[in-house]
């Protein structure tokens, strides 16, 4: 049994070994739905149980630490996150706040520092007045300051002179001569704002990952992409699992292949050991930048239905090469005539690998928030499991909201949650930070709270979602990961917490329970208006995070 932060190989004596017990609180698990206590042994939950049998089998050699009533669960897993471009949201301008172009000017105005203005966040569907700021506005604002500021979906941005004229992007596709940039401007503009030192990249991935730890995750799957940041920042981001002391970095990357030798060469010249050939390989753009492939036009934006970045004929070669490597492949898809795209070329794969070798590979798509019954029932077919972000639904969902505003009543069937799990499409759930917080009760409350109630899912479903979930999604081969049973590892958040109970997404019923009689492990109550508080943080036995109040 490998040591909390020794590489495998290097197990600690016996001696050094730490034994801590968790008591008087409640354990989330499926050994025992009753649990107070648990007992972790290095990097290994070897207990669980009552209060009474901790009571028999406690020593002086253990660290004891009471729960005073928390709640300890597994940790959950971000499914889909951007490491460097969450530290810089964190650091950098935040622009959900601002309600006009003039707010945004002003804060760009305020920027400290000399170097380029980073900011994210804007969102001028929820403007008084949707126009954005030209580009002369933004050169008096920074004082000619090169400025790069991205808008909520990170698909498109608000860009000064200076950082055009440095990222060439005159004769571009996405590039007017406007402020805003999208498509391959877009690409080009954040590449070149991203160019700073290895010092301020490892800031902004340190700042990520202690934002995550301190919310209860334990894992986050990099989506790591040529159009993002580059090789260098993949591999930065998977140097953290070195150390063992951060959550841990489940690594993708989005590049193209074209044939199963290229996609070998691809993996071989990373310099870093990914999970798949998947993640942010767009077919399609955002719904907010109208970037989205849609099969009819935009309710706000006659004759305009998106962008199709990749072919049919380019995903099959993509499916098939790693197909027949065994490696995952995925797309980042989200409009329907995007996802139309996607069904082709797994058509296509299937004619040419097999339908068994396809589903073997374990493929997965990023997104998918418009599909209909006959779209997620080929996905089924193709054991193709999919990342989703119930964010989106919260912050974009509700009546007058920015899907409403651009898609009309298709608003109704966005994001299917409910409608894939009855399908048997493996889903697993994501905040694609910085698009959404590193704030997983909330995006738990989002199943709950579905704008359309026929998918809304239960808690339970959702927090599998979270946790489980995402580990299998990456086809991670210890079936005990996501899971406080003894022999798993002892990955998992302590919560502060109000209430627990069982809750249901179905308004039929009550949807609130606390009877025991279920035998249904309890989770937080998500109706009090305000998230669970994160105590302490544990990665196979090494602490993350820990609260001040943790052990007082």
């Amino acid at each position: 049994m490998n040591q909390p932060g020794v590489p495998a190989g290097q197990d600690r004596t016996a001696k050094d070994r730490k034994v801590t017990m968790y008591r008087n609180g409640s354990i989330y698990t499926a050994a025992d739905p009753f649990a107070t206590a648990l007992v972790v042994d290095g990097d290994t939950v070897a207990w669980v149980g009552s209060e009474q049998a901790a009571t028999s089998i406690v020593d002086s050699s253990m660290e004891v630490i009471d729960l005073r009533g928390a709640l300890l669960a597994p940790g959950f897993v971000d499914s889909h996150a951007h490491l460097t471009e969450s530290g810089l949201a964190l650091s950098g301008l935040q622009l959900t706040g601002v309600r006009s172009a003039k707010e945004l000017l002003d804060a760009v105005a305020s920027a400290s520092g000399s170097g380029t203005v980073l900011g994210h966040g804007w969102d001028e569907t929820t403007w008084h007045d949707s126009t954005l700021p030209t580009l002369e506005e933004i050169d008096r604002a920074s004082a000619g300051r090169a400025v790069y500021l991205s808008r909520i979906d990170v698909h498109s941005a608000l860009v000064s002179s200076s950082l055009a004229a440095a990222a060439g992007l005159d004769g571009l596709d996405g590039f007017s001569g406007t402020a805003r940039v999208v498509r391959a401007a877009h690409t080009a503009a954040r590449l070149t704002a991203r160019k700073f030192p290895e010092h301020e990249r490892r800031g902004y991935q340190e700042s990520a990952l202690q934002e995550a730890a301190s919310h209860g995750y334990v894992a986050l799957a990099e989506m790591s992409a040529p159009h993002i940041c580059g090789a260098e920042d993949l591999r930065m981001a998977m140097s953290w699992n070195e150390h063992g002391n951060r959550p841990e970095v489940l690594a993708y990357w989005g590049e193209l292949a074209t044939s199963e030798e290229h996609a070998q060469a691809i993996l071989d010249g990373l310099g870093a050991r990914v999970l798949g050939l998947a993640g942010d390989l767009n077919i399609d753009g955002s719904i907010g930048s109208r970037t989205a492939a849609l099969v009819d036009d935009y309710s706000d934006a006659p004759g305009q239905r998106g962008s199709l970045y990749l072919s049919v004929a380019d995903a099959t070669k993509h499916l098939v090469a790693t197909s027949l490597l065994g490696v995952q492949a995925g797309f980042h898809v989200i409009g329907d005539a995007g996802l139309g795209a996607v069904l082709e070329a797994l058509d296509a794969a299937a004619d040419e690998v097999g339908e068994q070798r396809l589903r073997a590979a374990g493929h997965r798509l990023e997104h998918v928030e418009m599909a209909d019954q006959s779209a997620i029932d080929r996905l089924a077919k193709y054991s193709v499991s999919v990342s989703v972000q119930p964010g989106f639904d919260a912050a974009w969902g509700q009546p007058g909201g920015l899907y409403e505003q651009r898609l009309g009543g298709r608003s109704q069937t966005m994001n299917p949650f409910a409608s894939f799990y009855a399908s048997g499409v493996p889903i697993a759930f994501g905040s694609d930070s910085p698009v959404t917080p590193l704030r997983p009760w909330s995006s738990v409350r989002a199943c709950l709270e579905h704008s359309n109630p026929e998918q809304r899912i239960s808690a339970r479903a959702a927090f599998l979602g979270h946790t489980r979930a995402g580990w299998r999604a990456t086809k991670h081969r210890n079936p005990l990961m996501g899971q406080l049973v003894p022999g798993a590892p002892a990955s998992f958040a302590v919560w502060e917490v109000d209430e627990l109970m069982v809750q249901v997404a179905d308004s039929r019923v009550q949807s609130w329970s606390t009877d025991p009689r279920a035998r249904t492990p309890l989770l937080p109550a998500l109706d009090t208006g305000s998230d669970p508080r994160c105590l302490q943080t544990v990665r196979e036995g090494r602490e993350l995070f820990a609260h001040e109040s943790l052990r007082v």
